[in-house]
C-alpha cells in the first residue's frame, strides 16, 4: 500500500523488541537503516513517538531537526523548511546546513495522492540490544484521548447551552473513539477545562475529523482547526460562518441531531 503514495523500499525489521513503543530502540534502528542507505533527510511524523525520537535521531546523527513542519522544503537556497509556532498561531522558516538532516512533519499537512507503484519489502535486521525497560501489561483507558494526538476530535460551543448538556458530547466521543475540545466561548465560562480549548488563543489541532456541534466558527476558532482533513459542522444557524469553512453541514438543532448520530453509531457498533 505504501508504494502507491511513492515509497520504493521498505525496511522491514521483524523483532519482538519492536512490539512496544521504545523510543531508544526505535532511534538506534532507524539510525542504522539511515546510515546503511545513506540517507541524508529523514522524515517522522510528529506524533507522541516521533516527538520521542526525532531528538534522540537529531543527537545520534548529529543531524539537524526541524519538528511541526509543515511544507516541503524549499532548496533553491539552501535547505528551508517552513514549520508551526506558537501553538500553530504563527510559522517560521528554518534553514537545516547539515549534512543529515530530519523532518517531524505535523499531521494533515499535506494531502495524500495515491499512484500506481509499488514498494520492495527488504528484510532488516539493526543491531539492537533488549529492550531497557519491559512491557508487563497495557491498560487502554477510555475517553482519554489526547487533543492533541486524536484522529477525531468532537468539539462544542455555546450552542449546547450550558456544561450539564455535555454529556452527549463524551457519549459521542466514547463511542467515536474522539477527543472532545470547545470553543473559548465554552472554556471562559469554565463549562470545560482550558486544555480542551481550540483556536487562536487555544491550542491548533489538524485531525483527520472535526466534528463542531454549536459553534458558529469565529475567524479566531478557525485558526486552530482549519489543517483539519474534515470538517462537519452542526449548527441550527444556516448562516453561521462556521458552514463556509465546513466539508460537511448539518442545519439543525443539536439537541435532536446529535442524540440522532449516537443511536446510528451504536447500531453500526452493536452496542446495546
Amino acid at each position: 500500500a505504501l508504494g502507491k503514495y511513492g515509497v520504493s523500499k521498505i525496511h522491514h525489521a521483524a523483532s519482538d523488541v519492536f512490539n512496544h513503543v521504545d523510543a531508544q530502540l526505535y532511534t538506534k534502528a532507524i539510525a542504522d537503516a539511515a546510515t546503511a542507505s545513506n540517507a541524508t533527510v529523514i522524515v517522522i511524523s510528529n506524533n507522541l513517538t516521533g516527538k520521542a525520537v526525532a531528538p534522540r535521531l537529531s543527537a545520534k546523527l548529529k543531524a539537524g531537526l526541524v519538528s511541526g513542519a509543515v511544507g516541503l522544503p524549499n532548496t533553491s537556497s539552501g535547505f528551508v523548511v517552513k514549520k508551526a509556532v506558537f501553538s500553530g498561531k504563527a510559522f517560521a522558516h528554518i534553514n537545516v546546513n547539515t549534512p543529515v538532516k530530519i523532518l517531524a512533519i505535523s499531521p494533515n499537512s499535506f494531502s495524500t495522492v495515491a499512484g500506481e507503484g509499488t514498494a520492495e519489502v527488504i528484510a532488516f535486521n539493526p543491531s539492537v540490544d533488549a529492550a531497557k525497560v519491559k512491557v508487563t501489561a497495557t491498560n487502554k483507558v477510555t475517553g482519554q484521548v489526547p487533543l492533541s494526538e486524536a484522529e477525531l476530535v468532537v468539539s462544542g460551543g455555546r450552542g449546547l447551552k450550558g456544561p450539564e448538556n455535555w454529556g452527549m458530547i463524551e457519549e459521542l466521543a466514547g463511542l467515536l473513539g474522539a477527543a472532545t475540545a470547545c470553543s473559548r466561548a465554552v472554556a471562559d465560562a469554565h463549562w470545560r477545562p482550558h486544555h480542551e480549548h481550540v483556536g487562536q488563543t487555544g491550542g491548533a489541532i489538524a485531525p483527520n475529523l472535526y466534528l463542531a456541534i454549536g459553534i458558529s466558527g469565529a475567524i479566531q476558532h478557525l485558526a486552530g482547526v482549519n489543517r483539519s482533513k474534515v470538517i462537519v459542522v452542526i449548527n441550527k444557524d444556516p448562516e453561521a460562518p462556521f458552514f463556509k469553512a465546513a466539508d460537511y453541514g448539518i442545519v439543525g438543532d443539536a439537541f435532536e441531531v446529535v442524540p440522532k448520530m449516537i443511536q446510528e453509531v451504536k447500531k453500526l457498533k452493536g452496542v446495546a
